[in-house]
């Protein structure tokens, strides 16, 4: 082991920064060469890489949000978008491109941090005969095999914090506030951060919401003397019956997820004022979530991935998912991550085959907050 490579692909997330400094000082203290592809798998197409040294660009990144090495969200190297001269639109697997550049360079292993659809195309690499290593990376947690990924607890804190500060105006102006958070597929950040905020209502993708259950919990706060509601609801959550809210359906290719969400917020504001006369509004935190400052808790979990990726790497354990299970990091493989999405660069994430992470109706969170009254829209 001489020489790794760290990509880091999708979203940003809280941490990120922290797990590349974990590998490169990892790497050091074992003589390890570490280099860095710039935004993600397009640099890895493109053989873009810096080399990361802690006397320089890798230095002073535990607190820093973001990525130094930038990343990217459409790029499906296994099924890559081409504008031919003529204008004329293609798309094509340049995957073998991309193992070509890591043999040339001599790298013995690259370390993707990413979320599943990441790691999906790690695992398509890995049966190409390149040694990969996953760390999961998603701030909607909702990677397989691993209890909680970095970034996670940050996106909660912060969504936390948008619930305190809705909860005074809700308050003094007798309104519904409706507070948008992000999950696409999984309600994690929606359900913990209600609990930990004290809302009301949770509206997630795995409990396809009935409006009226929210207008009853509305109407018998009410009768109660609470003349405000605070709800939290999941970007992809849907009504039952109904879909999730699309902003935009985008033209990347297959192998990524093409839509782009937003607009639950403003439905269900807009369905609870229509239903109960009571002004509603919507808050999108948006990107908020994912930007900024990691938590403490981020800063030591994602120390925790980025060593053990390295540590493994030493160990010549390769194709695998780091994990965060029980309370200990360990791993398992990336054919296991992948689940029964077994086809070569076909998408991830938003198909029946796909093997995410999502809220169970009987997890301890769920159970907590019926045990609070709060209502999940069933």
């Amino acid at each position: 082991m001489k020489k790794v490579a760290i990509l880091t692909n999708g979203g940003d997330a809280p941490g990120l920064n922290a797990v590349i400094r974990a590998i490169v000082k990892t790497a050091r203290t074992n003589g390890v060469e570490c280099y860095g592809f710039i935004e993600g798998y397009k640099g890895l197409l493109e053989n873009n890489y810096v080399k990361l040294d802690l006397a320089s660009n890798a230095s002073g990144l535990l607190h820093k949000g973001g990525t130094i090495i930038g990343t990217s969200n459409s790029t499906n190297v296994f099924n890559y978008k081409v504008v031919n001269e003529d204008g004329s639109v293609e798309y094509k697997d340049l995957s073998d491109k991309c193992v070509e550049n890591i043999k040339n360079a001599g790298f013995d292993c690259v370390f993707a941090l990413g979320g599943d659809g990441t790691q999906k195309s790690s695992r398509d690499f890995s049966l190409k005969g390149v040694n990969f290593i996953g760390v999961p990376k998603t701030i909607d947690n909702d990677v397989a095999h691993t209890d909680m990924t970095f970034g996670y607890n940050t996106a909660v804190s912060v969504a936390t914090e948008a619930i305190d500060r809705l909860h005074t105006t809700a308050e003094s102006h007798h309104r519904v506030m409706v507070l948008e958070v992000m999950g696409r597929y999984a309600g994690w950040i929606a359900l913990e951060s209600a609990i930990a905020g004290g809302a009301d209502v949770a509206l997630i993708p795995e409990i396809p919401y009935d409006i009226n259950k929210v207008v009853e919990k509305i109407n018998e706060r009410r009768s109660r003397g609470k003349e405000f509601t605070i709800v939290v609801v999941s970007e992809g959550a849907m009504p039952k019956d109904g879909e999730m809210v699309v902003k935009m359906n985008l033209n990347d290719g297959s192998g990524l997820d093409n839509i782009r969400l937003g607009g639950i917020g403003d439905k269900v504001a807009n369905d609870i004022e229509r239903l109960t006369g009571m002004v509603s509004r919507s808050t999108v935190l948006g990107y908020v979530q994912r930007g900024g400052t990691p938590s403490a808790f981020d800063r030591v979990l994602s120390t925790k991935y980025g060593t053990k990726a390295m540590e493994l790497a030493m160990e010549g354990i390769f194709n695998v998912l780091v994990t965060y299970k029980d309370g200990k990091m360990g791993y398992v493989t990336l054919e296991d991550v992948v689940g029964n999405n077994k086809v070569v660069g076909a998408a991830s994430g938003n198909t029946k085959e796909s093997n995410i992470r999502k809220v169970e109706l009987n997890d301890d969170l769920v159970r907590v907050a019926r045990d609070l009254g709060m209502c999940l829209g069933d």
